[in-house]
This record gives C-alpha cells, structure tokens and sequence, in this order.
C-alpha cells in the first residue's frame, strides 16, 4: 500500500464528513470565482477605454445636461482630434425589467471617435442614413433575437414624444461588434437629430461629450483649457480621461473591490476555523493508528507529510469545483449578465488565484495536525483511546 492509497483512505474514512468539508470548500470557492468575475466586468470599462479618449459632463453630474453646442467648441481646441455626444436615452424593450442601455448620438462623429467598432460598411452607412435607424450591441442582438432590417419598439422611462406617447419605433440598421471593449457590445444608439425632432423636452442638449487627443500626453492640458473655457458659466464643464470617468461611474454603486474582499474574506476565515478543527478532530480520531505506523517504521515526518497532503487534496478538490461551477454557471447566464454588464468571466489569472489560494487553505488547515503527528510519540499513542 502506497502513501497515495493511505491518503485516500483516510479520506473516505468518514464520507459524510469529508463530503460536508468539500461542499463548504466548493460554497467558498465558488463565491471567490462569482465575485471577482464581477469585479472583472465592473473594472472592463475602465481597463479597455482608450488612453486619447477623454469625456466632459456637467460639473454638478453627469445626469445634469450640457448644451450641444459645447461639442462645436470643444472640437476646436488645439489637440481635440474629434468630438461627439452621447445622450442617455433610459429605454427599455417591452417590460420596464427589460433595460436597454441607449444613448442618442450623431453617427458620423460617434464612429470616427470609436473607429475600432466593428459594422458591415453597407450596414453603417444605412444607419448614418437613416433617422430613425439604430445601431445595436451585439449583445443586445443575441439578447433579444434581433436581426438588420428588424422594426422595434423602444420605451423611455424620462423622455415623451410629442404625441405624449413614450415608445419610439426605430428600425435595426446595423448590428455591431466591439472586441476591443465588450461593454460596448450592450449598447444601442439612436440619432441624435431624431431625438430632438420627437422629444417634448432636453432639446439642443447632450449627457456628455466624447472626444479623442492627438496625444494621450496632452490630455492633462486639453483638460485644464475646456473647463477653464466654460467656468463661470451656467453650464461647468468637468473634464477627465474615460478611463476616469468609467471608474467614477462604477464608484456610484459603491467599493465593489472592496465588498468583494470583504465578503471573500469572510468567507474563507470561516472555511479555514471548520476545515482546520474538522482535520484536527480527523486525526486525532487516528492516534492509535499513526502510534502502530510509526512502531512499523513510518517516520513522523512521512506521516506528517500525508495529513497534509490530505488536507491539500481535499481543498484542491473543492477548490477546482467550485471554479468550475461559478465559470459554468456564468457561461449559461452569460446572455442574461452582458446586457447589464459585459466582460463577467471567470478569466484564468482568477482561476489561478483561487489554486493558489486553495494551497494556502490546505497548507494552513494540515498545518496543526500534521505537527501533533509529528511530535506524537508511540508509547502515547497506543496508549490512547
């Protein structure tokens, strides 16, 4: 009989008890892989936004409107390349439940900002063209089963239309892709010009205004000229890169990294108290049995070095379980999640963290027992019932 077998017997000794171990462990692991896969997804906007982009809003928030004129002067400061805006449309399709993360835009100037934006060309010309045409994430598409030429429906929870109806009918002119960032794969864009022809309110004004630099190194300076260009007026600019301003966005739900860790934490702290007393009890269960190993010539240090290895395997096991589940488990409600936030998945430098944590698990919880066995002395350990 090898140290293998020895290790897995010990193991099954007490199914149901190693059976609870290993569920606590999966629960554990399976929250870390969920929640940093989240974390990724939060933190994809502010990873991916180019270094030359940068964005203005309003000084008291950027729910407070600008003026869309801000965007003719803005796109005439030295080292401003190209300037658009973006204003949030808060629309849904069909059902309140059903957001649709939308803003109204001028094509033209929205694709030469975002040149890496990946459409059929007879597709983005047909939007540029058409007014009521939109331009749909795809994300959004797969989401909803929508196809080119497709008429649909979309509702506003803010604005109305003329009529005093809040549904707008608009026509699927493209459907785009985004590989440099994913998040923008859950977008759908309107025509800034048919939204000021149809709104009863907000006209002649934008949410923000996207522009890129000739150089990421002016940014700093190109900032500092268009807020000081609109101080003291009665629309203040707050100009910062979008990397920022991705950040600051997610900043409003709160410190997710910091949640996470707590949450994490916690999590293992209790892990570690019911798998590390749980392993003592398991090999205390054994004294007899490692006095008889060492009277056959098994060293302290082999015997030692078995109970950890157990309780290695047994982290391991859970740890590789409970990974696996939460990256299953996000890949089946994968379209569901990217419609709110794109780019939650388990990637592998967390799978590798999680390992690594799982041997640090199993190297603190085999730690205790695996040193009462080494100093264990025969005649003790017969002795004892």
């Amino acid at each position: 009989m090898n140290h293998a077998v020895l290790v897995a017997k010990n193991l099954g000794r007490r199914k149901l008890r190693t059976i609870l171990m290993l569920v606590a462990i999966f629960i554990a692991f399976l929250m870390f892989a969920a929640l940093e896969a989240f974390l990724h997804g939060f933190n994809a906007g502010e990873n991916s936004a180019a270094a030359d982009r940068l964005v203005t809003v309003n000084k008291i928030n950027f729910t407070v409107p600008l003026p869309i004129s801000y965007v003719d002067r803005i796109q005439q400061v030295q080292g401003v390349v190209r300037a658009t805006s973006q204003s949030w449309f808060g629309g849904y399709y069909q059902d309140p439940r059903n957001v649709i993360i939308m803003f109204a835009v001028d094509p033209q100037s929205w694709l030469d900002v975002y040149p890496k934006m990946q459409m059929p060309d007879a597709q983005r010309d047909a939007w540029v063209k058409n007014r009521v045409g939109v331009a749909v994430g795809r994300t959004v598409a797969a989401k909803y089963g929508w196809k080119v030429g497709d008429h649909i429906p979309i509702s506003s929870n803010i604005f109305s239309r003329a009529d005093g109806s809040h549904v707008w009918e608009f026509d699927v002119s493209v459907i785009f892709s985004a590989p440099d960032d994913p998040n923008r794969e859950s977008l759908v864009l309107m025509s800034h010009k048919f939204f000021d022809e149809t709104v009863t309110f907000a006209r002649d004004t934008t949410s923000m205004i996207v522009f890129t630099t000739t150089s990421a190194s002016l940014n700093e300076s190109i900032e500092k000229k268009i807020d000081g260009m609109f101080a003291n007026s009665p629309y203040e600019t707050s100009t910062d890169t979008a990397a920022a301003f991705n950040k600051a966005f997610v900043a409003q739900l709160g410190n997710i990294a910091l949640i996470i860790t707590l949450v994490v934490s916690t999590a293992f702290a209790a892990i570690l108290l019911i798998v590390g007393n749980t392993m003592v009890m398991a090999v205390r269960e054994r004294t007899r049995e490692i006095g008889v190993l060492k009277a056959l010539g098994f060293t302290g240090r082999t015997i030692s070095m078995q109970v950890i290895a157990e309780s290695l395997l047994l982290a391991l096991t859970g740890a590789l379980l409970g990974l696996g589940g939460a990256a299953a488990i996000l890949t089946l409600a994968r379209s569901k999640i990217e419609a709110f936030i794109p780019g939650v998945v388990v990637t592998a430098p967390v799978f590798a963290a999680g390992i690594g944590l799982a041997v640090l698990l199993g190297l603190v919880t085999g730690a205790i027992p695996a040193w009462s066995a080494l100093r264990l002395r025969i005649v003790t350990a017969l002795g004892r019932n």
